[in-house]
């Protein structure tokens, strides 16, 4: 939701974005949770109704979703991405394999798969996995989330000051940058 977001918004503005490797949910376990389990019934089905009616907004299609998964490896193969040069795409692969396909992107063969997608030596990536050399960073955006007062994604932190959380309706980015271009930052 977030890059579909992005995407629109560089139609009307002229942004650089930024994408952080915030992990949302650390204490998920690496097997992923059930959102079931995580979530009540209701709650889930309107969940998945309003990021279905925001994604078609954006013409984006998502799946059923029906597991919380363990996003660690997949911040950490993004890192990876991000030094190959080919971050987008990779992390763009990710959101397509999670949301439209309910892949489970903690497993290491299906980011595996997604480097070799990107152009990416997967057993490169394995390696960078294994020696866990991209924790440092996650670590380093955990904390800065803290700093931020990040509590859930995604979130859109714009010219350091100005903070819209979660998947809202693209007005509010939207109404957001033209305050911003016209110097009103509250």
């Amino acid at each position: 939701m977030g890059n579909g977001i992005v995407e629109a918004l560089k139609k009307e503005f002229e942004i650089e974005d930024e994408w952080v490797s915030y992990e949302i949910h650390p204490e998920t376990p690496k097997e992923g949770v059930r959102l079931e389990e995580r979530f009540p019934a209701a709650s889930l089905e309107q969940m998945q109704g309003r990021l279905r009616a925001s994604g078609k907004a954006l013409g984006l299609s998502f799946g059923n979703l029906e597991l919380l998964s363990n996003s660690r490896l997949a911040l950490m193969a993004s890192e990876f991405a991000r030094d190959k040069g080919v971050f987008h795409d990779f992390h763009q692969r990710i959101f397509d394999a999670y949301f439209r396909a309910c892949e489970d992107i903690g497993k290491l063969e299906v980011l595996l798969s997604m480097a070799g997608q990107c152009g990416l030596d997967p057993d490169e990536l394995k390696t960078a996995l294994a020696d866990l050399r991209y924790m440092p960073r996650l670590e380093q955006a955990q904390r800065e989330g803290a700093k931020q007062g990040v509590t859930g994604t995604p979130t859109f932190i714009i010219n350091d000051t100005y903070k819209v959380v979660g998947a809202q309706p693209f007005e509010v980015f939207r109404n957001a940058l033209h305050k911003i271009s016209e110097g009103h930052v509250e």
